[in-house]
This record gives structure tokens, C-alpha cells and sequence, in this order.
């Protein structure tokens, strides 16, 4: 199988470096054209420099690839249409959006400020959906639309002295399961990627003898699939981290069913919390607010619909 993306047009958003950067050589080098965004700058957020965008658009350039540098913070919901604009206007198409970009100020929660906390997860949550709903219309014009957020274990576990970054990462999750409802009747598939990279934004986080393996290379082929018209998956996550990739999924315990026309007391509860959170024969969770609560009622005859 050989993923071909020529024809296809791609925003990567924090492309400068890192992750980024990798994303959109691999792209770009694969046939994509790509608009190369970076606000620049240090992994705090503050000031912008134009030198990492427009040293990736050189690099894509030098190896026969198309690409065009952007500028523009994804935190500010007027900046991201001008991303998308700038995309159209350059390939006159755009079928993909990589939402890649991000910030750090790692504090525990007991020593940070809220407005340091509202910078990261706009940027994290917000930028992603500045962006991909400025972006939107055109991915349903493509006929096979592809968004890829970037989570993060973080996120989907928790880290320690990263309340701010790991709830912008969760956020994009319940971001992708909603658009991945809402897009599949328009071809657009959105996926995420959590990534293990050694980064700016990891410097001194993974121990030494992990550090080796967490080339960024190494997430962008998972990045590459997931914008390709091959990929035919939404709503998922795929971890890809020092060579190895799995799915990433939340499950459901089998857990109890009371009659919910009788009243259910805080110690019948804790009776049968154990069970409750018990995993043992746990499933995959199910898309929509109702989840399994018709399978429930019905296993206790309180189904009348």
C-alpha cells in the first residue's frame, strides 16, 4: 500500500519545528502542498518570528516539494480564517487541517495562573477549533476532508504539573468524536494522534534512555495516513510513540442497573460500587449521550418505547 497525497492541500498548524516540522516534510514529500503555520517564537508563546515557517517552506522547496509559509497565532479566531484564506488562495483546495500547535507554562495547579492557564488551552483547544471551523466548508467542498487533532497522554491520563496542557488535550478528544459524528456525511474524517516526540515542548521530561527513540519521524507517517484518502477510520486515537502505535480508546464497565422507578440511596451505591468499577469484560464506549442506557433498561424489562 502506498499513501499518495499529491493533489491534496494540507494546513499544519505549529509546522516550524518539532512535530510539526516533520509533519510537514513527510506531507509535503509524499506530494501534498502545505501551508507551513508557525507563530515563531519560544514554547511559552510569547513573540512571534517568522524564521521557523519560513525555514520549512525552504527545506519542502529545496526537495522539489510545494509549500507557503503563515504567520498567524491559531488562538485568535480572525487569524485562523486567514490561515484557511491563505490556504485556498496558494493551492486554490484545501483538504486537510493538522492541528499541531501548542504552548507549555508546566506549573502545578496549586502555583499557576488562571490567565497562564486560559493561554494554553486556547491555543491547545480553541486553536484547534478556530481553525477547523474556519476550514470546515472547504473540507466538505473536497468530497474527503481529513482533520487530525493532537492529543496526548496527558490528556487521556494525566501528568503531573500539566493541569492546563492536559485539559486543552482532553478537550480536542471530545472535540474529535463530536466532528467525527458531524463530518461523516460530508466525507470528512477526523482522527488524533497522541505523540511521543522528543521536542522543544519535552526538553527534560522523558528520562535520557527513553529520549533516544522519541524521534518526531517517527509520529508523522500515523499523521501521513490519517490525511490520506487510504484512511478510512474516524473518532479514533492513535498512539504512536518510540516506534510502537496502538489505539487509544475509552471503555465502559459492565457495571449495574437499578430500576430507575424505584430510588436508588447513596448506600445502595456504595453496595455495589466494586462492580461498578470493575473492568472485567469492560467494552468500548459508544458515540451519542445515550450510550447503553437502552441495552440497560431493556436486560431489566424497563423499555417501552
Amino acid at each position: 500500500m502506498t499513501i499518495d497525497l499529491t493533489g491534496r492541500a494540507a494546513v499544519i498548524t505549529g509546522a516550524g519545528n518539532g512535530l510539526g516540522r516533520s509533519h510537514a516534510l513527510l506531507l509535503a514529500a509524499r506530494g501534498a502542498s502545505v501551508l507551513v503555520n508557525d507563530y515563531g517564537g519560544p514554547v511559552s508563546g510569547a513573540e512571534g518570528d517568522h524564521g521557523p515557517a519560513d525555514a520549512v517552506v525552504a527545506e519542502i522547496r529545496a526537495a522539489g516539494g510545494i509549500a507557503a509559509p503563515n504567520y498567524a497565532d491559531v488562538s485568535d479566531p480572525s487569524q485562523a480564517v486567514r490561515i484557511v484564506e491563505a490556504a485556498v488562495a496558494e493551492f486554490g483546495r484545501l483538504d486537510v487541517v493538522v492541528n499541531n500547535a501548542g504552548i507549555l507554562r508546566d506549573r502545578t495547579f496549586a502555583k499557576s495562573t488562571l490567565d497562564d492557564f486560559r493561554a494554553v488551552v486556547e491555543v491547545h483547544l480553541l486553536g484547534s477549533a478556530n481553525v477547523t471551523h474556519a476550514a470546515w466548508p472547504h473540507l466538505m467542498d473536497s468530497g474527503a476532508g481529513r482533520v487530525v487533532f493532537t492529543t496526548s497522554l496527558a490528556g487521556t491520563s494525566g501528568n503531573f504539573g500539566q493541569s492546563a496542557y492536559a485539559a486543552g488535550k482532553l478537550g480536542v478528544v471530545g472535540l474529535m468524536n463530536a466532528l467525527a459524528i458531524e463530518g461523516r456525511r460530508h466525507g470528512i474524517l477526523v482522527n488524533s494522534v497522541s505523540p511521543g516526540a522528543s521536542t522543544r515542548m519535552t526538553d527534560g521530561l522523558n528520562p535520557p534512555a527513553l529520549d533516544q527513540y522519541l524521534k518526531p519521524e517517527l509520529v508523522s507517517p500515523v499523521v501521513a495516513y490519517l490525511a490520506s484518502e487510504t484512511c478510512d477510520v474516524t473518532g479514533q486515537i492513535i498512539q504512536a510513540f518510540a516506534g510502537g502505535y496502538s489505539r487509544i480508546h475509552y471503555v465502559e464497565s459492565e457495571g449495574v442497573q437499578f430500576d430507575p422507578r424505584e430510588d436508588v440511596t447513596p448506600d445502595a451505591f456504595a453496595e455495589v460500587f466494586d462492580a461498578v468499577q470493575d473492568l472485567d469484560g469492560a467494552r468500548p464506549t459508544t458515540p451519542g449521550t445515550a450510550a447503553r442506557v437502552e441495552e440497560r433498561l431493556r436486560s431489566i424489562g424497563r423499555w417501552e418505547a
